[in-house]
Order: structure tokens, then C-alpha cells, then sequence
């Protein structure tokens, strides 16, 4: 009897140990599948993807409101969505603080994905020197990114990350690009480690014509945990009337065929003339699917710079001439079936040498500051959401250089979550440590012996 008393008290002990080591389970939310990349190319499941979609940002990048909680107007919005046939939609500012079930499940219910960007203008690498964008690459700026991943990761319509838009838009400033390219590593060992499924992250670039080449290479060299899951760029040299060829399209397509990530445009349409989006012909058809994997029209809201698709007064929207024609081309021009000439396989790009328009002289990048490391189990925390402080002069910035490879993730996602979003739990049920499986083993055949 006293050896059954002394089991039951061995279980006792162990149980709240082990329940310390379990994390509440990440739940998946909506009916969307998930897209993943293989290849040079998004799928979802076994059928290819290309992103169909507009940028949607009402009120503009100087007015950062979360669009996402506006459900009246986002109701009223996926009307001219599905009208307009698209099954993406880019949103650049959103408040990780507040709750997005309604408003993704509207998405996902209209079979509309997200492709969200991580910063916010307080929140947010500061590209004016060297010496800001390394005082703003800290842990409260990466506590912030981390806080928008555990607030959208559970939606299966959640495509991807952007871990930056537009950071370097000249020559004087690709010294960003060690800093943009570590954001991308902490972001991708982030999900690995307390997210569900793999979730694509990169980088959304300007068009630089001097250096644009160099950061799509910058961006899938090195190692593995550094590189980027896709690169995208904003493209406006498609001006109606033209062509694949007068554009100089065939030119981009020729310089990224041995690309070995997803390419696509995060932004185009250019309103030097009348709009006729002819290149949607060339983007989703056989000049480009090999390459490219679709695109996202530049804007859905008129704004300051005229390049909206619909007017919003007084709470009513109003389409345009470039909205009906927009309408009309991806109507006519219907998504490629079959894999559309991708390639499964490739390998990483050479990384550009450091010349006159790419002022990279090194590809060792920052080491992610200590407090953010510790967020790899904890979990981000509690967001800061739109109204909190910022983060360009605040925080823990990077104390070293990082050894590459060093930012490889410790688990790969297998349908449970190592960290709860708010930062509860430790790791997940397959990350307990052996040793203290083989302690409990141990443990428990000393207690069954007593009982003999």
C-alpha cells in the first residue's frame, strides 16, 4: 500500500511538470488551404497559385488606420472584390492589438487570401543612416512584428509576410539590406518555432532600375534560414500602350528564369497614360508563368496619387473607368491551369559583389538582439498595436554579427504551435526534452517495481 502511495505521489509530481511543457493547441481558422512554396512557385495544396489581387489601404499610407476593422466598409468592399475576380488582397497597415476573426472570415468566406505587411509607421526599420537602421532594428521593433505574426497566423487565408516595402529606393541606401534580410530570418525562425504550418515571407522592393537585380540575388543567397521565401517588387514600366516586349518585360523574365524562389509583382498599373492593363495578358499567360506568379494592382481607393480603382465619399464607393477595364481584363484572361512551366527545383543566387548602385559591402548580418531571441519560446507578448509608443529609439538593438546559419529555427511547423500568441506556454508536445522523457521512463519503472 505505501508503495501504490508513493507512485500516486510520483504522478502527481509529475503531471503539473509536464503540464507546464504543454502549450495550448493553435487552432486553424477558416476553409481556405494554405499556401505554401515549392519550387519557384506558390500552391495551394497540389494547384498552383497566382496572386490575382489589389492593394487595398482606404485612406492611404499617411492615414494608418487598420482597414481589416472597418467591417461595414469591408463588407461593401468584397462585393466589387469578387466582381472584379481577384483572390488576393494587400493590406499594409494593420493594429495587431485588435481581433481579426470577422474580418478574415469575410475574406475567406468571398475566397479572398491575405497578404499582409509586418511593419507599421511606428514600427518599423529607419533607413535615414546606418547608424538608425541599426538603432531601429531592436527587440520592440521585433516585438511588434512577431505580435502582427501570432495575430494573423491561425487563418488558413493568410498567404504571406512582407518583412519590408520599399526600405531601400536608392543607391545610398542598400546598406539596408543586411537589416531587412535579418527581419526576414527572425521572422521565418519565429513561425518555425511557435507556428503551426509555414507561412511565406519576403521582401516587397521599389524598381530601382541600377540595383533591383542585386536585391532579388541579395535576397536568396546565403543560407538557408537568411533567405527570403519569395521577392516581389513594385513594377510601374507596363505604360499602356505597350507590350511584353516595348515594357521590356521579356528582359525581366530572361534576367530572373534561373530564379529559384516565387516571383511576383506586390504592386502595378501606371497611369502615365490611359489604363488599358494589357499586361495582365503577359502576366498570368505563357510569356511569364514559368517566372512570375501574378500580381497585385496598384490601388483600390483613389487617393492623392491617382491611382485608385474606386472614389469613397461620404461612406459610398463609386468605380471607375479603371476599375471596369480591370474588371474586363481578368475576366478575359482566366488563371493558367496545370503548373504553368514551374520549377520544382533551384538552388540559392550568388550574392551581388558591393559596385557603384549596390553599396553592400558585407552579407553578414546583424545578430537578432537577446530579448527577441528569448520571444523564440516565449512568444511575442502583449501587442502594442497601433497607439503604442514606437520602437525606431527604443529597445535592445543587435549587440554582434551573426554566424550564418545561426538563425535556423529549433522545430519545423507540424500542426501545433510551441508558444501561445500572448505569450503562454513553453514548448510543444514533441519539443519536450528527451532527457526528461527518459527521467519520467525511469521514474515511473522505479515506482511499478515498488509495487512488487
Amino acid at each position: 500500500m505505501k508503495s501504490f502511495v508513493a507512485l500516486l505521489a510520483l504522478g502527481a509530481s509529475v503531471v503539473p511538470a509536464l503540464g507546464g511543457m504543454v502549450t495550448r493547441q493553435s487552432q486553424s481558422k477558416g476553409k481556405s488551404t494554405p499556401v505554401e512554396v515549392k519550387g519557384n512557385a506558390f500552391f495551394a495544396g497540389d494547384k498552383r497559385f497566382y496572386v490575382r489581387g489589389v492593394a487595398y489601404q482606404p485612406g492611404g499610407a499617411a492615414d494608418a488606420k487598420d482597414p481589416l476593422l472597418d467591417l461595414k466598409g469591408l463588407e461593401r468592399d468584397i462585393k466589387n472584390f469578387k466582381s472584379l475576380g481577384i483572390n488576393t488582397i494587400r493590406v499594409y497597415t494593420i493594429d495587431n492589438a485588435k481581433n481579426h476573426d470577422k474580418a478574415m472570415q469575410m475574406l475567406d468566406d468571398a475566397g479572398i487570401y491575405l497578404a499582409l505587411d509586418a511593419n507599421t509607421p511606428k514600427y518599423s526599420l529607419n533607413r535615414e543612416t546606418q547608424a538608425t537602421l541599426h538603432r531601429s532594428y531592436n527587440d520592440v521593433y521585433l516585438q511588434s512584428v512577431f505580435a502582427t505574426v501570432d495575430a494573423f497566423a491561425d487563418y488558413t487565408n493568410l498567404l504571406l509576410f512582407f518583412s519590408g516595402n520599399e526600405v531601400i529606393n536608392a543607391k545610398n541606401n542598400t546598406g539596408a539590406a543586411t537589416y531587412i534580410k535579418a527581419v526576414t530570418r527572425d521572422m521565418k525562425r519565429y513561425i518555425s518555432n511557435t507556428k503551426s504550418r509555414p507561412i511565406p515571407v519576403g521582401y516587397s522592393a521599389a524598381d530601382v532600375a541600377e540595383n533591383i537585380e542585386q536585391q532579388a540575388l541579395f535576397f536568396n543567397c546565403g543560407t538557408d534560414d537568411e533567405r527570403s521565401d519569395f521577392f516581389a517588387f513594385n513594377d510601374y514600366s507596363w505604360c499602356d500602350p505597350s507590350s511584353f516586349k516595348e515594357a521590356g518585360w521579356d528582359k525581366k523574365v530572361e534576367t530572373y528564369k534561373d530564379y529559384s524562389k516565387p516571383i511576383f509583382l506586390s504592386e502595378f498599373g501606371c497611369i502615365t497614360n490611359k489604363r488599358e492593363w494589357k499586361e495582365i495578358n503577359s502576366l498570368y499567360g505563357d510569356d511569364m508563368t514559368s517566372v512570375y506568379s501574378g500580381g497585385l494592382a496598384y490601388e483600390y481607393t483613389e487617393e492623392p496619387n491617382g491611382y485608385g480603382l474606386v472614389s469613397l465619399e461620404n461612406g459610398e464607393i463609386k468605380t471607375n473607368d479603371d476599375f471596369d477595364t480591370l474588371k474586363k481584363q481578368y475576366a478575359a484572361v482566366k488563371t493558367p491551369s496545370g503548373s504553368g512551366g514551374f520549377k520544382e527545383n533551384g538552388k540559392a543566387s550568388e550574392c551581388p559583389p558591393a559596385d557603384d548602385e549596390w553599396e553592400v559591402t558585407s552579407t553578414i548580418l546583424p545578430e537578432i538582439p537577446s530579448k527577441a531571441l528569448d520571444m523564440m519560446k516565449k512568444g511575442a507578448g502583449t501587442a502594442p498595436g497601433l497607439d503604442g509608443d514606437g520602437s525606431h529609439f527604443a529597445g535592445e538593438t543587435s549587440a554582434s554579427e551573426a554566424t550564418p546559419g545561426s538563425g535556423a529555427a529549433t522545430r519545423v511547423p507540424n500542426g501545433q504551435a510551441a508558444a501561445g500568441g500572448d505569450g503562454s506556454g513553453a514548448a510543444a508536445g514533441v519539443d519536450v526534452p528527451l532527457r526528461f522523457v527518459a527521467m519520467l521512463g525511469a521514474s515511473v519503472l522505479f515506482g511499478v517495481v515498488l509495487l512488487f
